[in-house]
């Protein structure tokens, strides 16, 4: 275990139930199978702990410490909302200014939406767009620069009414980004280190992977190859939609960060940040949740009363007490923050594995010895629903066995799948058929290219050649009366596909000259 730069105060000042939190995490790491964790607990303005545990990369020597590191993703969705809310008590915005007052040409794919989407609507998943929608955007890294990702929302197809229902998004964050860059006239990183990262302290915090420096010791990241095999991945960075996620920090970096939201915006000497009723802004409800039953009934305690979405921000309950928290997921690295408002509680875990169940039986852990709750084993029920899960995804892949017709065969020659398709929003996807085989590629994401094999009838299964994306799709063609390809859809084939591979809102139709 690495513990370098671990900070801890005297034993009366920390629950008894936390001396068991060094424990906890071992088992957690061995169980979900996590190289490497780091945490840090701050309370009442204090760091209680910041402390690394594991290795930064599998098979190499190098410890997880304070200052490691990690991707931290959609916890960077707090510093976006910060970001806006900051060009408002400069009044250079308003919150509620129209997004088309500052970017005239913003489009949604419906005109009444365009012209009233407010600036607070990019930060509250509301909008009508569908889970996740236009994420192949930039998930995984793609060429399409921020101002084009933004350009071709205006294809994405809404699932919902406006404002009607949450549905979790990250392209919207993409706009903020750029509405950020046009009112204050400087380079999204530049404002996030000058307005935020060196005020707050936060000199370790890099604005993304492309920005690590030298001497920097970043996580690696680490994904289950085919759902078994753990190894390293590749750093994602996403410049082009960085408002959604991208911010590499460190458990020491983020436990000042946890101290200014909890004192209301102030910082360390005591200067404002930001105002107090900025802050109230920022963790005020915007759009409720459904609250789901939980995956299996050891789960039941975590259940809270209510759950919504702020500014950046999710919200809910855990016995009695308000929670503002995030998670960020990314390939290989995966993370949650958690702020205890009234008891200035604040948690963040930081892990180099595509384990939320990791992140989630630390964090209630630590959150139970503070609130002096029943003990819990946090690690068995999140071990009992990540095997739910399995077991689900297992259950949906024999029904689609089931139903095959293994015996059909394509309607047409595999020649006659090959070719470029289009999708209005995504853009171009060829089809090359060489060496008596079809290969699929996504023209402008470079991981999304694999070897497509017959399934039934007009449906293939497109393996992608990176087998650390877990994202294999079922791809189907309709044809036209006189034998000719239609359109071409796709789905993920299995449930535990990440929801940023959006594969089944593209309708790629055959470019013809």
């Amino acid at each position: 275990m690495g513990a370098a730069q671990a900070v801890d105060l005297p034993p009366a000042a920390t629950p008894a139930a936390l001396a068991q939190l060094d424990a906890t995490v071992e088992r957690v790491r061995q169980q979900f199978d996590v190289p490497g964790v780091a945490i840090a607990i701050v309370k009442d303005g204090e760091v209680v702990l910041e402390r690394g545990y594991g290795v930064r990369e599998i098979g190499r020597p190098g410890p997880v410490q304070a200052d490691t590191l990690f991707a931290i993703a959609s916890n960077t969705k707090a510093f976006t909302a910060t970001a806006l809310n900051l060009l408002a008590e400069d009044g250079k915005l308003k919150m509620d200014d129209r997004v088309i007052d500052h970017l005239p040409w913003f489009r949604m794919s419906d005109a009444y939406v365009t012209g009233e989407m407010r600036v607070r609507d990019l930060l509250s998943h509301r909008s009508g767009l569908g889970l996740g929608a236009g994420d192949l955007l930039f998930w995984p890294t793609t060429t399409y620069s921020n101002e084009e990702v933004v350009r071709r929302l205006a294809k994405v197809p809404l699932k919902g009414g406006f404002r009607d229902r949450y549905a979790y998004d990250n392209i919207l964050y993409a706009v903020a980004q750029q509405v950020i860059e046009t009112v204050s006239g400087q380079s999204f990183d530049a404002f996030l280190q000058q307005r935020i990262f060196d005020k707050v302290g936060m000199d370790g915090t890099r604005y993304n992977a492309d920005h690590l420096q030298p001497g920097d010791t970043p996580a690696v990241g680490h994904a289950k190859y085919d759902y078994t095999d753990l190894r390293t991945v590749a750093p994602l960075t996403w410049s082009n939609a960085a408002g959604a996620g991208g911010i590499y920090s460190s458990a020491h970096d983020m436990a000042k960060w946890m101290n200014v939201q909890l004192a209301e915006g102030k910082l360390a000497d005591g200067t404002p940040l930001f105002s107090a009723k900025t802050q109230q802004q920022m963790w005020q409800m915007q759009i409720p949740q459904v609250v789901p039953t939980p995956a299996v009934p050891a789960l039941q305690a975590a259940r809270p009363n209510f759950a919504g979405y702020a500014e950046g921000w999710s919200l809910s309950d855990y016995r009695g007490q308000k929670l503002v928290w995030h998670t960020g997921g990314w390939p290989g690295q995966v993370s949650r923050l958690t702020l205890v408002p009234e008891q200035k509680l604040g948690v963040v875990v930081l892990t180099n594995q595509e384990s939320g169940a990791a992140f989630n039986a630390i964090t209630m852990s630590v959150l139970d010895a503070y609130l002096q709750a029943p003990a819990t084993d946090w690690v068995a029920a999140y071990a009992a629903a990540v095997a739910k899960s399995q077991e689900k995804a297992d259950e949906s892949w024999q029904k689609h066995v089931a139903a095959r017709d293994a015996r059909s065969r394509p309607s047409l020659p595999l020649s006659g799948y090959a070719g470029t398709y289009r999708d209005a929003w995504y853009g171009d996807v060829s089809i090359e058929h060489k060496g008596g085989k079809l290969r699929l590629r996504f023209g402008r994401t470079a991981a999304l290219v694999g070897t497509m094999t017959h399934w039934q009838h007009d449906t293939f299964i497109v393996r992608w050649d990176d087998r650390s994306l877990n994202a294999d799709a079922f791809v189907n063609f309709s044809l036209d009366p006189d034998g000719k390809v239609r359109e071409m859809r796709m789905q993920a084939v299995s449930s535990l596909t990440d929801f940023s591979f959006d594969f089944q809102d593209l309708l790629l139709l055959p470019v013809t000259d």
